[in-house]
């Protein structure tokens, strides 16, 4: 019933006009906030998935790396153990050192990952060659994979460099660092270029692990990491619990979450921080509701003294009021979010709205509806109205509100 009321308080024509304008005043700031809320989360929600697909394509679903040191030994048993694991699709086994490469004049320091034969079924990498064909070479004759940023640094073209680069990795049995033998070097050919991610672009070149295990004098059994790709990704918790049990607490086992935890941390946080900035355009939304509570609850006392002498108690009359601001809470946010909604299934389908440079990925701003984010906004929108229609409310069940008050 007290619903009911509200309803009927909002649709009737007041005596004094500033009320209605107020009113749609706050319904009009209501529905700016609502919606320009839902229009933000949804991009960030579109660029986060866009950066996660990026990560993913290069950090695979699990990862083992040793604990303290820089290598760690795994044996053919331990091998196959971690290949029969249940749900695991393929792993590949991975050697990898920070190197220096040399193209005459040009030189940069990258991290050389030298890879197997299954490297390309365990990682997406392979999708983002942009130049030459993914060729990591053999021991005798090395290619190199190399990013974008390193390809540029160099001065290099896949597949037509008239000389082949110098490789130094460290010398890992070297006894003076500062000689002559701290370094051994090796020439390599570019077979391509990917281009994924700046991160990656400018950091590291891929080779066969054949290679960098010799350069870098390791034994047969000797690796710096093995990465896993499993048959169903939602298995994940589980698989790296068998594995934890399996090889013991010398092997550190890592999600791909773990992998890259303070990336997908500030994402979260950049998130909510955006969602605590424009959630102070509802706040300013409510100061509107109060004013326009405020001078209906003015224009309806003796709608109230009337409810009083039938019976209504203050409760009763609170909620009246209360159930107004929800009122107008339901109209601006319904009408906000349905706006959002539209712009973001335009923007999905046609593109219209297109980011500026021509550096990115793609060439439009990304969207993603999520529930979530619309379950957020309506509890926002809720909470923030109730607060707003608290005060004048509580006036209106006292029974002493008046324009002094």
């Amino acid at each position: 019933m007290t619903l009911l009321f509200a309803w009927r308080y909002f649709k009737a024509k007041k005596t004094t006009n500033a009320i209605n304008i107020i009113s749609w005043i706050s319904i009009l700031a209501i529905a700016v906030g609502s919606a320009a809320l839902i229009l933000v989360l949804s991009v960030f929600n579109g660029f986060e998935d866009l950066v996660k697909s990026l990560y993913a394509d290069f950090y695979t679903d699990i990862k083992i790396s040793p604990v303290k040191s820089k290598f760690l030994t795994l044996t053919p048993a331990q091998l196959e153990q971690i290949r029969s694991t249940p749900y695991i699709n393929r792993i590949s086994l991975i050697a990898e050192e920070k190197a220096v490469l040399v193209n005459e004049d040009f030189q940069s320091i990258i991290y050389l990952k030298g890879v197997d034969n299954a490297y390309p079924q365990v990682s997406g990498l392979v999708k983002h060659i942009a130049k030459g064909k993914f060729d990591p070479g053999t021991i005798d004759k090395p290619l190199l994979i190399i990013g974008a940023g390193i390809e540029n640094a160099v001065g290099v073209e896949p597949g037509i460099n008239i000389s082949p680069l110098t490789v130094y990795l460290p010398n890992l049995k070297a006894t003076d660092l500062s000689g002559l033998d701290a370094l051994n070097s090796y020439n390599a050919n570019v077979s391509a270029s990917f281009m994924l991610q700046q991160d990656f672009d400018n950091k590291y070149a891929i080779t066969n692990i054949d290679f960098v295990k010799y350069m870098l004098d390791l034994s047969a059994d000797q690796y710096t990491s093995v990465e896993v790709a499993l048959v169903d990704a939602d298995k994940t918790e589980d698989v790296k619990e068998r594995l934890e049990r399996m090889l013991g607490n010398k092997f550190l086992v890592q999600t791909r979450y773990q992998q890259n935890q303070s990336l997908y941390t500030v994402m979260q946080i950049e998130k909510w921080v955006i969602y605590g900035i424009l959630s102070l355009i509802l706040v300013v939304a409510a100061f509107n509701v109060i004013g326009a509570l405020t001078m209906l609850v003015l224009e309806k006392q003796k709608d109230i003294s009337v409810l009083k002498a039938m019976g209504a108690d203050a409760s009763y009359i609170q909620r009246i009021f209360i159930n107004e601001g929800f009122v107008l809470a339901a109209v601006g946010g319904g009408s906000g979010i349905v706006i959002a909604i539209g712009i973001c299934l335009l923007q999905i389908k046609y593109k219209l709205v297109k980011l500026s440079g021509g550096s990115f990925i793609i060439d439009y701003y990304p969207v993603k509806m999520i529930l979530t984010d619309f379950l957020l906004v309506i509890a926002t929108i809720l909470l923030i109205s109730l607060l707003a229609a608290w005060i004048p409310s509580r006036k209106a069940s006292m029974g002493h509100f008046s324009l002094r008050s």
